[in-house]
């Protein structure tokens, strides 16, 4: 009989804190480097708790996440999904123009206002985190952190923000008991394709575009490839997507992905399957990407998303005896120790999750722990996960590949979301719910949801498998009729029959 394997337990033991016994927080000097989620969320924990905290942060506050990446791009993805919205627009019975005459998308997307309120929104979020920082009594210093030892952090001033009195040049020596590195991660870019900002583009770069890419190709299917694909094509560019893999996201559902890459190309896209890009040059009027095999794809632009690398090379982290992976990544356990006492880290520099919401958790734990409160180690498999495409996918707990993978046990159902009446009403008919539970005890185990909105969808399922919740649990609760999160109630009792 195959082995059935079950999540962990969800109350573990509390981990020790480091230092003496009884140790008062107060009497603590905090040094948190980098002011993403992973490192602004430690700050506000470690203040909480009593500490003396000091955040270093060169670009603003909010890091990448805010100012370059999460917030910037979910913004240009939710003014695409208007326009995605628009074209349901006839079916439901309302038109705009002529019957019949195709819409130019081009000729009404303003991409420079697009870009100036997404920038806007990112400052304004990188403002409210400053000042919340600020009101919490943390302090804010400006510039580039390194340490210099295990317990000192060097900061190198640039003079682009004079709030700290530093001037161009300076540097502050800054003394901790405890340091987070909260450092972050930058584009990966090729030897092949070297971005120039203005033709070839990484997805940081993309904001400052005036006008929108009459042909982008991306270089890239994983999570920012298919976003920004998805996005562009909706906002009225022609996009080639070139993918080196059998398909879109080829780290996801399988069927979710497949679904996803029916519907880029039903809308026009074109998806380039097993085709990895050797290189991205500059023409007279655009870029031309030679594949591999000979083939050539010209654009008027393109944009390499192939990943990111952690920003940890040449801060002293090696010199202060913080272990390095291959990758380059902060070595971490799971309550974001490094292998030096007193130093911790968080976040994308640490390769074990790269989203914000992890980051987060992460730094809360890692202050948590250096400051002698209750914690409990990061589980990933509580994770949460969701992909800004239209429409999104929303991930939690067991994926099928992993459970097949362990050769656990399991039962699954999958529910269309073009049955669910509230989609119907909605014009929706890409989408589906799937479940996965214990055969023998109806746990669930996991779940997908592909559905417009998902990354709200998705909660009832994360909090089913947080809690160990049975499908019976999520069965009998109620929903709304007519509701997308019946589907949910749903596929939780066709899946009672399955479970023995």
């Amino acid at each position: 009989m195959p082995t059935v394997n079950t999540p962990p337990q969800d109350t573990p033991a509390p981990v020790a804190a480091p230092g003496a016994p009884g140790a008062d927080p107060r009497s603590q000097r905090v040094v948190v480097v980098g002011g993403g989620p992973g490192g602004y969320e430690a700050a506000l924990v470690a203040r909480r708790l009593g500490a003396r905290v000091t955040v270093v942060e060169q670009q603003g506050l909010g890091g990448a996440a805010v100012l370059t990446d999460v917030v910037p791009s979910k913004t240009l993805i939710a003014t695409a999904e208007w326009l995605t919205i628009a074209e349901q627009g006839p079916e439901l019975g309302i038109r705009g123009g002529d019957p019949g005459e195709p819409r130019d998308r081009r000729a009404i997307v303003d991409l420079e206002a697009v870009n100036a309120r997404v920038l806007a929104l990112a400052e304004a979020q990188s403002a409210d985190i400053r000042a919340r920082l600020e009101r919490e009594g943390v302090q804010v210093v400006h510039g580039r952190g390194r340490l210099d030892g295990p317990s000192r952090v060097v900061v190198e001033h640039d003079g682009a923000d004079g709030a700290d009195g530093a001037g161009d040049g300076a540097t502050t020596t800054l003394d901790a008991d405890t340091i987070l590195l909260a450092l972050g991660a930058t584009p990966r870019t090729l030897d092949t394709a070297v971005p120039d900002g203005d033709r070839i583009l990484t997805w940081t770069q993309l904001y400052r575009l005036t006008e929108l890419p009459e042909r982008l190709i991306v270089v890239g299917s994983g999570v920012t490839g298919a976003e920004f694909a998805g996005a562009y094509q909706a906002l009225g560019s022609e996009v080639v997507l070139v993918s080196s893999r059998d398909r879109v996201l080829p780290g996801e559902d399988m069927d979710a992905a497949e679904l996803l890459e029916g519907v880029f190309r039903s809308r026009g896209m074109t998806v380039m399957s097993r085709s990895r890009a050797a290189t991205a040059e500059r023409t007279a009027d655009g870029v031309a990407v030679t594949l591999a095999d000979g083939r050539v794809v010209t654009g008027s632009h393109v944009l390499i998303a192939v990943g990111a690398v952690p920003s940890t090379a040449g801060l002293g982290l090696e010199e202060a005896g913080v272990r390095l992976t291959e990758s380059g990544h902060v070595a971490v356990d799971k309550v974001s120790r490094t292998s030096v006492r007193g130093i911790y880290a968080a976040g994308d520099c640490t390769g074990v999750l790269p989203l914000a919401s992890v980051a987060a958790m992460q730094g809360r734990i890692a202050m948590s722990h250096a400051l002698g409160d209750a914690v409990a180690p990061l589980k990933l498999g509580r994770v949460a996960a969701n992909i800004f495409t239209a429409p999104e996918i929303a991930t939690v707990g067991y994926s099928e590949a992993r459970l097949r993978e362990q050769g656990s046990r399991y039962v699954t159902t999958m529910l269309p979301l073009a049955r669910n009446p509230r989609a119907k009403m909605l014009g929706m008919r890409d989408g589906f719910v799937k479940l996965f539970a214990h055969p023998e005890a109806g746990v669930v185990l996991g779940g997908v949801v592909v559905a417009p909105r998902a990354s709200e969808l998705v909660f009832p399922i994360t909090l089913a498998v947080a809690h160990r919740l049975t499908v019976d649990d999520v069965a009998e609760a109620f929903t709304v009729y007519p509701s997308l999160s019946g589907s949910i109630a749903e596929a939780a009792r066709v899946l009672h029959g399955q479970v023995r």
